[in-house]
């Protein structure tokens, strides 16, 4: 008669346990799975995804600063990180739509949308700063709702003719512009220049314009040949974009051409979105045929607060690029590299750049001289 064995005399082995002969209680070859990302059903957890792959791709490239960047990606993180990419129609690296419009969660759910109440869902080196930046920039991005929602209302009532609607959407307009400047004022509050400029940098930077990558990088499994993409910027939010559009902002030719690239950074939805009002009738010339006071003013403070924000963002960028990078300077000319002095330790590849590739003050300043232009409406 056959003997019947029950569990517990089963010869006893380790392998329900997921524990390896050969590395015990180790997890053998951690990077050796490749991710499935067909799973990935909703735009939501596409942009998730996508903003985790980021991360752990600028985390992987400058992890060793920029003297020892490496030169390409591993399969295991190139391979699903470029499908998710291409799903969404976003480049394979960090973006602002990354780090700032999809890196986020309230502590409170039933709490304020407010800066004590937020935090990030994944974050890089640079402590509370890192935070800081991204979650100001995030308020900024909020204050400037009732401007978005202006916009259909000032091309509708441009299309009717109706000066009436127009003058009181632009009213809302220039309020939520002020809005955004007082938010970004808050960076002074929660980001340390020395954080920024040292620590955090060099992790929002790409391998285009970049002479520490020159070549851009090698996505193994995509594509033998290196791939070049712009690291993010303040020029990747669709803010700005729309605004210029709407108010017919006409930049010169080189900042013009870098702010059209930047849109290829952008959700596809956003960047068509910009392109649509860019198709409509003239706001601009609408207020100089219609000749209405209260329109014509209504529009001219619409101006004079961007070019306000724009001025302020100059000052912001002197804060925390312009200053912080003389004084890595004078440190690097005395041979004074320490830990104390976190500046010293920034890459010297983006002293007069942005994490954009652009070079960053001559653009900021010739974008605001634009922005000026815009008065004369005769």
């Amino acid at each position: 008669m056959a003997t019947t064995i029950t569990d517990s005399q089963k010869p006893f082995s380790l392998d329900p346990y997921h524990v390896s002969e050969e590395f015990g209680f180790i997890l053998p070859a951690p990077l050796m799975p490749l991710l499935n990302t067909q799973l990935l059903e909703s735009h939501r957890e596409l942009r998730l995804a996508h903003l985790a792959l980021s991360v752990m791709t600028m985390g992987y490239v400058w992890q060793e600063g920029e003297d020892d960047t490496v030169k390409m990606l591993p399969r295991n993180l190139a391979i699903p990180y470029c499908e998710v990419s291409q799903r969404l129609g976003l480049p394979p690296i960090l973006t602002h739509a990354d780090a700032v419009l999809a890196n986020w969660r309230k502590r409170d759910p039933q709490g304020l949308f407010d800066m004590e109440n937020l935090e990030l869902l994944v974050t890089l080196p640079g402590g509370d700063s890192v935070r800081g930046f991204f979650m100001v920039t995030l308020q900024v991005e909020l204050a400037a709702v009732p401007a978005i929602k202006s916009i259909p209302l000032v091309i509708n009532g441009v299309q009717r003719g109706d000066a009436e609607t127009v003058t009181r959407a632009l009213e809302e307009f220039s309020q939520a512009i002020q809005g955004m400047t007082d938010a970004l004022k808050l960076m002074h509050v929660y980001v340390k220049p020395e954080v920024f400029y040292g620590i955090m940098r060099i992790y929002l930077s790409g391998w285009k314009d970049n002479s520490s990558m020159p070549a851009g990088l090698v996505y193994e499994g995509v594509q033998a040949e290196p791939m070049e993409y712009s690291g993010g910027s303040a020029a990747q939010s669709s803010l700005l974009h729309c605004f210029d559009e709407l108010l017919g902002v006409k930049h010169e030719a080189m900042s013009g051409a870098f702010l059209t690239r930047m849109r290829n950074y952008m959700p596809p939805s956003h960047k068509r979105l910009i392109q649509d009002i860019s198709l409509q009738p003239s706001l601009r010339g609408f207020v100089q045929q219609q000749a209405c006071e209260p329109l014509t003013a209504a529009f001219q403070l619409c101006v004079t607060k961007l070019l306000a924000l724009r001025s302020y963002h100059i000052n912001v960028v002197s804060r925390f690029i312009t200053v912080p990078a003389a004084r890595a300077r004078q440190l690097r000319n005395q041979g004074n590299i320490s830990q104390e002095e976190t500046v010293s330790r920034a890459p010297t590849a983006l002293e007069e750049k942005g994490t954009g590739g652009s070079g960053i003050m001559n653009f900021l300043k010739t974008v605001r001289d634009c922005t000026r232009d815009v008065f004369n409406l005769k």
